[in-house]
């Protein structure tokens, strides 16, 4: 079975209600059991934090546990060298998530730390960038 994480940065425990004209009404909690339902093949991990070394923490924990990794690490994105660090350190392949289009937001959103790190990155195709990001997954597997 193809194991993988999905890990949530800072705010995104609220999604849902916050700003729901970008990120939408859809809490993760209740998008996740969509996605379970969705691949059932696919055995998924969540975890969320709003703390950068929580994150760093976590990241360090699924060596050797999953076959891939999907992360929206939010504001760390654009501000955390460590994250990215724990990327490289970790050689588990990574695929960066984000709802919005941070490319169509302010200037600072613009630069990502951990893009250099990862496989691929979606973003601005809403919350089913980690449904996309599993589809990833699942066709690199079968290859």
């Amino acid at each position: 079975m193809l194991r993988l994480a999905i890990i949530n940065g800072p705010n995104l425990n609220l999604l849902g209600v916050r700003e729901p004209e970008i990120y939408g009404n859809t809490t993760f909690e209740d998008y996740l059991a969509m996605l379970d339902d969705r691949f059932l093949s696919v055995e998924l991990q969540y975890f969320q934090s709003n703390v950068e070394g929580e994150l760093i923490n976590f990241l360090h924990t699924l060596r050797g546990k999953v076959h891939g990794i999907i992360l929206n690490a939010g504001g760390y994105t654009h501000t955390s060298i460590a994250i990215a660090d724990a990327i490289a350190a970790i050689n588990i392949p990574v695929v960066e998530v984000h709802i919005s289009n941070v490319y169509a937001r302010e200037e600072y959103r613009k630069t990502s730390y951990i893009a250099s790190k990862c496989v691929g990155s979606i973003t601005g195709l809403g919350i089913n960038g980690y449904s996309l990001a599993i589809r990833h997954f699942i066709d690199s597997s079968e290859q």
